[in-house]
């Protein structure tokens, strides 16, 4: 399966979502990719990519197949457009959901279907599961589920052609059968090292008593620590 970097996946992303949405303004030049990619809206993470990183993704994507210089006649510079359709075999709607997932990270079923829909329409949370469903029951799946975040029920979808952007707590779950690496416990304070920090705040309290004690003494005060002292032990008869 094709496999991008974190760079690709975000290049990628704004190019099948600008195809969707601005087509008036698609194919991309370098900097409007490059836009696209640090936009602060509908992006996690936030980029801040330079037009070297973008370039580079690009072309990186061009040796996948994915992307291909589209040179407009009368234009001086170079602009570029998706082919993920024809290169992942996915429709429409798939690629919106794939686009939504390589921009985002995962999502829910209902974050999915609202946000993607900006791209593509989605009659009900039916139909987007069905486009999602189609991408992970492939042979060679482009998305997989996730189990809920903590506090939530709802199971979450993440895009495979980019596992370095999943998050580390979304890696794939350890395999049936083998243990998770233990951890090791903490290690003990020894009971000398323990004494010693004892009596030297002791040592450190005392001082500050007696500094206490001569500033009351010099001002006309009384001892600040009389009343605290622990009363003699009475008789008993």
């Amino acid at each position: 399966m094709i496999q991008l970097t974190a760079d690709e996946a975000r290049v990628l992303g704004v190019l099948i979502e600008k195809a969707f949405t601005t087509p008036e303004q698609y194919p991309l030049t370098l900097n409007a990719v490059v836009n696209g990619a640090n936009q602060k809206n509908n992006r996690d993470p936030v980029m801040s990519m330079d037009e070297g990183r973008a370039f580079d993704a690009l072309e990186g994507l061009r040796a996948k197949g994915l992307v291909v210089r589209a040179d407009m006649a009368g234009s001086r510079v170079n602009k570029f457009r998706h082919q993920a359709g024809e290169a992942l075999h996915a429709r429409p709607a798939e690629l919106a959901i794939l686009a939504e997932l390589l921009l985002r990270g995962p999502q829910t079923l209902g974050e999915l279907r609202g946000r993607a829909s900006r791209m593509q329409a989605f009659e009900s949370l039916e139909a987007a599961k069905g486009m999602i469903d189609a991408l992970r029951t492939r042979e060679e799946p482009l998305v997989r589920e996730l189990p809920p975040s903590p506090g939530s029920r709802a199971e979450r979808y993440v895009q495979l052609l980019c596992p370095e952007s999943v998050p580390t707590e979304d890696a794939a779950p350890t395999t049936a059968g083998t243990p998770a690496p233990e951890t090791a416990p903490p290690t003990p304070v020894s009971t000398p090292d323990l004494t010693a920090r004892i009596a030297s705040l002791e040592s450190e309290v005392a001082v500050l008593r007696a500094a206490l004690q001569r500033l009351a003494l010099s001002i006309g005060e009384p001892d600040p620590f009389a009343a605290h002292e622990p009363s003699p032990a009475r008789e008993v008869i």
